[in-house]
């Protein structure tokens, strides 16, 4: 089932394995089954640490149970864990193998700390590259508390069980039965999702640490580079971000960061954390600003309030929040999100396999969106607000030689129409003769741009008519002390490579406004 290169490199990974561990499969005659005995038997080939047996009942086949010797529980995966999922197989046999997660001490205690019943089930698809952050977590959590099982379900392998639950977005969680959440979820959400009064005890340790010279917000290419330039400069640097990386997560594939020929998004992501966690900066994830205070005098403290109600204090700020998918804005965009109505292509689109589906927007991202789903579903509706395409000329050519794809130019998107629980269909009016369409389809990807996550800094810092925060040449705001970067900001051009010119930029800037505070420095150096 694996060639060599992966069994040479499994077995290494193997070899870190410190206890034994058994694979229990429960098997049928179909062609997944084959393959999931092929992959199990080259896995227990590779280390003498690991037997499988086809001893399992479990009624989903095929399936099989990653447990410790002697025991019967553990990470159930159903369906082949291949794919972006194979890592997240791999780390499932170390981890219930004895090899210790790289994960915080404090974050271990807290799962062991959670008392309940937790029955997850996590559904993801193998081009989904949102989905291993969400397996993987949950995989951690059954192996550290034995009160928590999870079931990895490959939604292509199980179709009727993904329609009966209408399942329309992945990495897709089920707690007990109930939908629990959607989307791109680390442990430590996860967990403080399980534990009400996280929330109370993050707000007092934030509460309690001292000033920093420099906070950044937000933890995107901008906010990294801010971070790795201000702490170089060998003062006192945090970053408080709702997710290291930020947008970066969700991109599929990064060819234009300069010296770096090809990546995705999460190992770049992971780069980013990494060189910055190298400075020593304390890095404070999961945390949503809700206000900015500005200083009450020349050089006094700027304040970031969060959504928890914690507060971090700061001789200076840097804003580097990013943006988010922008939404088309018209009825039945809301009600049928995860239900018909998705955002990521790459992670959703193989939901919709032989089914008819719509991309709303002409940009680059859309009509990729679009080139992507065409090789995946029946048929693919593109719908373009403006006069013509507005994507590259090669990407452009290749949509139009594509059989299964139908264009729609200067078409005014106006309802998504669904049936209370899904998506039916989409209309859109032709702006050039008024006429209205109604257009029969299963899914509609949004791929229309970007909004500036800016909106509680509305009264304290200036934002443009789009919401973004305006800046000077050097990243100054028109509030003293705090300056901005990024996507977020009314520099030009949303990319990453800018991204992080604006944010090193902004770092300089604030470094250069605390040289000139003397008591401020003179408190740091001391």
């Amino acid at each position: 089932m694996l060639d060599d290169t992966m069994k040479t490199q499994l077995q290494t990974y193997l070899g870190m394995l410190r206890q034994p561990i058994h694979l229990i499969a429960s098997l049928d005659d179909s062609e997944t089954a084959r393959d999931t005995r092929g992959l199990l038997q080259d896995i227990a080939s590779l280390s003498g640490k690991v037997t499988f047996d086809e001893s399992g009942t479990d009624a989903r086949k095929p399936s099989f149970v990653v447990a410790r010797q002697g025991e019967t529980t553990g990470v159930r995966f159903a369906g082949l864990p291949l794919g972006h999922e194979f890592t997240s197989l791999v780390l499932a046999l170390l981890w219930t193998g004895g090899h210790p997660p790289k994960v915080e001490q404090e974050v271990i205690d807290s799962i062991k700390s959670l008392d309940g019943d937790f029955r997850f089930e996590v559904y993801m698809s193998l081009t989904c590259h949102n989905c291993p952050d969400v397996v993987q977590a949950l995989s951690l959590m059954t192996i550290v508390n034995p009160k928590i099982q999870t079931v990895v379900i490959e939604g292509g392998a199980f179709q009727a069980e993904v329609e009966s639950r209408q399942i329309m977005a992945v990495p897709m969680v089920f707690l007990n039965g109930e939908v629990f959440a959607s989307g791109r979820m680390t442990v430590e959400e996860i967990v403080a999702k399980l534990d009400t009064k996280s929330g109370e005890r993050e707000a007092a340790k934030l509460n309690a640490k001292d000033a920093y010279d420099v906070l950044v917000v937000g933890g995107g290419p901008a906010g990294a580079a801010a971070a790795v330039y201000a702490a170089r400069k060998g003062i006192r640097v945090g970053v408080a971000a709702e997710r290291m990386g930020g947008q970066v997560n969700d991109t599929m594939s990064i060819e234009n960061y300069i010296s770096v020929l090809e990546t995705d998004g999460p190992k770049f992501a992971a780069a980013l954390e990494a060189q910055v966690r190298h400075y020593e900066v304390d890095v404070m994830n999961l945390q949503r600003a809700e206000k900015l205070i500005p200083a009450e005098e020349p050089g006094g403290l700027v304040q970031v309030q969060l959504a928890h109600g914690g507060v971090l204090k700061a001789r200076s700020v840097i804003l580097s929040t990013g943006a988010r998918w922008r939404n088309v804005n018209v009825p039945g965009e809301q009600e049928y999100k995860n239900k018909g109505v998705a955002y990521c292509p790459h992670c959703d689109g193989p939901l919709f396999k032989g089914k008819r589906v719509s991309v709303i927007g002409g940009g680059n991202s859309g009509v990729e969106a679009a080139i992507d789903l065409a090789g995946v579903v029946e048929h693919v509706t593109l719908i373009e607000f403006a006069d013509q395409l507005k994507a590259d000329a090669v990407l452009v050519s290749k949509l139009k030689s594509l059989p299964n794809v139908e264009i729609h130019v200067n078409a005014q998107t106006t309802e998504i129409t669904g049936d209370g629980s899904k998506v039916t269909g989409l209309k859109y009016k032709d702006r050039a003769t008024g006429e209205e369409h109604t257009v029969p389809l299963a899914g509609v990807f949004v791929q229309i741009g970007l909004v500036p996550n800016t909106e509680f800094l509305k009264g304290t810092v200036e934002l443009s008519r789009f919401g973004e925060i305006v800046v000077d040449a050097k990243g100054h705001t028109n509030v003293a002390g705090v300056f901005a970067a990024g996507d977020c900001t009314t520099v030009p051009y949303k990319q990453i490579v800018i991204a992080a010119g604006e944010g090193a930029k902004a770092a300089l800037s604030a470094f250069d406004h605390l040289i000139r505070q003397p008591v401020a420095m003179a408190e740091a150096v001391a």
